[in-house]
């Protein structure tokens, strides 16, 4: 399962009525290969879901992750910061075994 905190549902709910989103479209968390880890989260938001993808709901988020991507995320909670130290979303990833100082890639 991946888990969403309250910031993070705050800010995806902001983003989506700001774009003019329908609650169709579902928040799509994925990993693809680069990084100074090896491996980068990316964040989008879309309104199909794939025979394969595996969908999660936290909070009224929904989430939907590919199979191959889940195999990396699973455990992990979508958080965000918009303190002093950095703005965005990130990822409190239990399967990594390594990650950049910007938090935006891993490596398992």
């Amino acid at each position: 399962m991946i888990t969403v905190s309250d910031k993070a549902k705050e800010k995806v709910e902001r983003l989506r009525s700001d774009a003019g989103l329908t609650d169709a479209f579902r928040l799509r968390a994925s990993v693809a290969g680069g990084g100074c880890s090896g491996l980068s989260y990316k964040l989008d938001f879309d309104d199909e879901v794939k025979p394969m993808d595996q969908e999660f709901e936290d909070k009224g988020v929904r989430v939907v992750v590919d199979m191959k991507s889940f195999l990396y995320l699973a455990g992990t909670e979508l958080d965000f910061s918009d303190g002093l130290n950095g703005k965005g979303f990130f990822f409190n990833n239990p399967n990594a075994s390594r990650t950049c100082g910007c938090g935006e890639s891993f490596s398992v």
